[in-house]
């Protein structure tokens, strides 16, 4: 764990993960589940370490963690979203940046996912996105302040996100002439986390096919956005 500065000058705490060669790497921000900094969250930094990326997590629950599922709602209805995507992230952004990261990207899963779509526009340091199956409630979207290309994945049969949502963020993106990639998949909620079937959660669901196809999508957006 280390920590960085917000642009208002609070500290926040954050899992860090870099690659063996860390000097001028890429660098991508990883924002949580609604779950918190877990395991899952720390490996997903460190996949994307070993790819060639500094991974920062920023911890946005302040050292709290859910293990059920109304514990993680309680904990994601007490952040304030905007506050966290314009300093929080933004905080967590520049200081990658600072520390020898040319280009940065932001990505998040569920909750994490609405607030990378917020970043998009709220991160003006940001390089680009990569959205897993979340997002905020539209009007909250200033899709003209979206200058950088988005990725994003989104499960068809989504009981925490609609897919019928997802059409409506896309009209919106695609009138402000946002550079957008949208992939669906026959699969339901946090279908990337090897862990969802073991919450019980009947909207959750691991698909390892979609998610292998959206990791390798993910992969090499990243790598033609944050290339030098």
């Amino acid at each position: 764990m280390i920590s960085f500065e917000r642009p208002d000058g609070k500290p926040v705490q954050a899992y860090i993960s870099e690659p063996a060669n860390a000097k001028n790497a890429p660098g991508v921000v990883v924002i949580q589940e609604w779950w918190g900094i877990d395991d899952e969250m720390r490996s997903i930094a460190d996949r994307l370490a070993k790819a060639g990326y500094r991974a920062l997590v920023p911890d946005l629950y302040r050292g709290k963690l859910a293990l059920e599922a109304n514990e993680a709602e309680h904990l994601m209805k007490d952040l304030n979203f905007g506050d966290a995507a314009s300093q929080d992230i933004r905080g967590a952004v520049q200081h990658l940046k600072a520390t020898g990261s040319a280009k940065v990207a932001v990505t998040g899963f569920c909750m994490g996912g609405a607030l990378t779509i917020l970043s998009a526009g709220l991160v003006p340091e940001c390089d680009g996105t990569v959205v897993w199956y979340g997002y905020p409630p539209l009007e909250y979207v200033d899709a003209q302040a979206i200058q950088k290309p988005m990725l994003a994945h989104w499960a068809l049969h989504d009981e925490f996100f609609s897919i019928a949502g997802v059409g409506q963020l896309e009209q919106k993106l695609k009138a402000a002439g946002v550079d957008y990639d949208f992939h669906r998949y026959d699969s339901k909620h946090a279908f990337a986390n090897p862990k969802s079937d073991s919450r019980h959660l009947p909207p959750l669901q691991f698909n390892s096919v979609a998610a292998d196809l959206a990791w390798d999508r993910t992969m090499t957006f990243l790598k033609n956005q944050l290339a030098p």
